[in-house]
């Protein structure tokens, strides 16, 4: 039985990648602090490892003895630019050192990245690929784009395998734009950002789950990063149409937001950030990604070089996902 190590197993998308991880026979270590709250995964038997990404030598008993490490944990959000590339690179740079230090014969290191990594794109016929240029247009961005040169910088040492998902959703995700957006479409009413065209990628966080696992347990996608995103490209009128539908109401309300209106908002919503305990997610940073046009991506390679496909449909995925959140009480 192989044993895995998952970071940010508390987390959205780390406690599916656990999911998946069990599903598959394997044996299953969490890196967490003594303040963690591991709700997400008390359902699957895992081995809770303490350490602190921010002493490399707290984490040797949580990468020694198994055989994948997948790295999911990171700073979404952080109240200054140091913070942020301290919860994205440096985070990610002492994992591997202690990984090349304690585990030199891991099978595969799988760094979970960001489509903010790379940037959008320039228009719909263009949608970024793996060979596109880094060009990050906000903080959060770069600091990924930061952490994931660290993984490229040790790949002739160690096996390691990047992903790059777009905007995630799915069951348990409490925090992400997708997460705001289901929650106001669910009262009839769709927040549409500027009245030009706007295109997104999407992935339910089962397929993005699927598709780590995919690319960490295939030989050819050592040494390589990849998009795993949903197949097609989406208006976010047609995301509130679907939820609508789901959530049996017969129409929608589009509500649309002129682009001054968010940086003005973004500007002062950051501002008061500054003088909370925690970091707060809308900023200016937020208003340049949300008024973006095309954040859209290819997963052309991912099905290449491992066979991913988008297995579930975004009707269902939003309806599973209306469905948690009336389960949870996070609508009605």
């Amino acid at each position: 039985m192989p044993t895995a190590l998952v970071t940010g197993a508390s987390g959205f998308v780390g406690s599916h990648i656990c999911d998946q991880l069990h599903e598959r026979g394997y044996s299953l270590k969490v890196l967490a602090r003594s303040s963690t709250n591991l709700k997400s995964v008390q359902h699957l038997p895992v081995q809770p490892v303490r350490g602190d990404f921010a002493d490399p030598e707290s984490l040797r008993d949580a990468v020694q003895q198994v055989d994948f490490i997948y790295h999911v944990a990171g700073a979404t959000a952080a109240k200054n630019r140091a913070k942020f590339f301290e919860g994205n690179q440096v985070a990610t740079r002492n994992l591997l050192e202690a990984t090349l230090r304690y585990n030199p014969n891991l099978q595969r290191f799988l760094h979970v990245s960001s489509l903010a990594a790379v940037g959008p794109s320039p228009n719909l016929s263009s949608p970024v690929d793996e060979t596109t240029p880094f060009h990050p247009i906000t903080t959060y961005g770069e600091s990924k784009a930061a952490a994931e040169r660290e993984v490229f910088d040790r790949m002739s040492k160690l096996p390691a395998t990047i992903v790059r998902p777009p905007v995630v959703y799915g069951p348990r995700d409490a925090g992400t734009g997708a997460f705001t957006f289901f929650v106001v479409a669910a009262k009839g009413i769709a927040p549409l950002i500027g009245f030009g065209e706007k295109k997104v990628s999407l992935v339910h966080v089962t397929d993005l789950a699927r598709g780590s696992v995919e690319a960490a347990e295939s030989p050819r996608a050592a040494g390589e990063a990849y998009f795993v995103s949903s197949e097609e490209f989406y208006t976010w009128e047609e995301v509130g149409a679907i939820t609508a539908r789901v959530m049996g109401r017969k129409r929608v309300r589009h509500l649309r937001v002129p682009h001054a209106v968010i940086h003005l908002a973004a500007a002062v919503s950051g501002f008061a950030g500054m003088f909370q305990k925690k970091p707060t997610i809308f900023d200016r940073d937020k208003g340049r990604d949300i008024t973006t046009s095309y954040w859209i991506c290819s997963v052309q390679k991912a099905r290449e070089h491992f066979g991913y496909r988008q297995q579930i449909p975004l009707e269902a995925g939003i309806a599973e996902t209306i469905a948690w959140y009336r389960k949870e009480g996070v609508i009605r």
